[in-house]
């Protein structure tokens, strides 16, 4: 190859190599662009959020989204969003649309980040907000697991141990319901009241059916109330799981129980007046 040859061939690759250049420069340019509107994005879908414009700031959350993807409070916040405007209780398909849109969303924080706990708090909660109505205590056990998950992570925290206790409850008291139902139904002359003992037959069943389950309960909200001596909620469920605990013991050990959650009660009342004793001066 003569001279001339050889300079156009090294004029050609120069070029080549400077116009990959050019649209690395181009493509790294656009990249940091999507990202600044990102978060121009996230700024605004923030302040919709915070003044209650929760559709306004989906969408806002939801391009931020995908401009970004690596912008996680981004998600966090459009999970966030979609769990506000959820209505517990509420048995719409758009209502149940929002809340399974919210567990979606927040699942999706996991699968870039899974040990957030924001977002296992959020599943825990949802989940357990959407298993009330209608009843599935399928659901209310997945909660429980999102909830058993945050404890692995960070035991130190109270909160995940009082939803875990809350759930067990929760299905322990719906049990022991359908059982004096049962019961009322075959015994038209011999009713049973929700303060009364169970009979014997009803309070074995029980037993066998959720004695594990009260018990996991009592140690969980036992735990958050050691972490935290004035979790005046946590103490309001030990009493009620104290009462399930009752009916499914005998005449001397329910009064024992029963006289603990009086006690338990009477503490959370003093908790709760002093606290409000001191937001009053404050």
């Amino acid at each position: 190859m003569n001279a001339q040859g050889q300079m156009i061939r090294s004029h050609s690759k120069t070029a080549k190599v400077l116009g990959l250049i050019a649209v690395a420069a181009a493509l790294f340019g656009a990249a940091g662009c999507d990202r600044l509107k990102a978060r121009d994005l996230l700024n605004k879908g923030v302040a919709a959020f915070k003044n209650g414009q929760y559709d306004s700031s989906i969408e806002d959350f939801k391009q931020a989204k995908d401009l970004d993807p690596t912008l996680l409070n981004a998600r966090l916040y459009l999970a966030t969003a979609y769990a506000t405007e959820y209505i517990p209780g509420a048995p719409s398909d758009d209502n149940v649309r929002v809340g399974q849109q919210a567990v979606t969303e927040f699942q999706d924080v996991l699968t870039v980040d899974p040990a957030n706990l924001s977002a296992l708090d959020g599943i825990g909660s949802m989940l357990y907000n959407m298993a009330g109505t209608p009843f599935d205590p399928d659901k209310y056990a997945e909660s429980k697991k999102y909830h058993l998950k945050h404890i692995q992570l960070k035991p130190d925290d109270p909160e995940p141990y009082y939803w875990v206790g809350v759930i067990d409850w929760t299905l322990a008291y719906r049990g022991n319901a359908e059982l004096r139902q049962a019961y009322n139904i075959q015994n038209q002359k011999k009713q049973i009241k929700e303060a009364d003992p169970l009979p014997d037959k009803a309070r074995d069943q029980f037993t066998q059916q959720y004695s594990a389950l009260v018990d996991e309960g009592m140690n969980m909200l036992q735990k958050a109330t050691d972490l935290r001596p004035d979790y005046a909620d946590a103490m309001a469920y030990q009493s009620l799981l104290m009462r399930q605990k009752a009916d499914m013991s005998d005449s001397a050990a329910r009064a024992s129980l029963e006289k603990q959650a009086d006690d338990l009660l009477d503490k959370v009342k003093e908790i709760k007046q002093k606290a409000a004793e001191k937001e009053s001066k404050s």
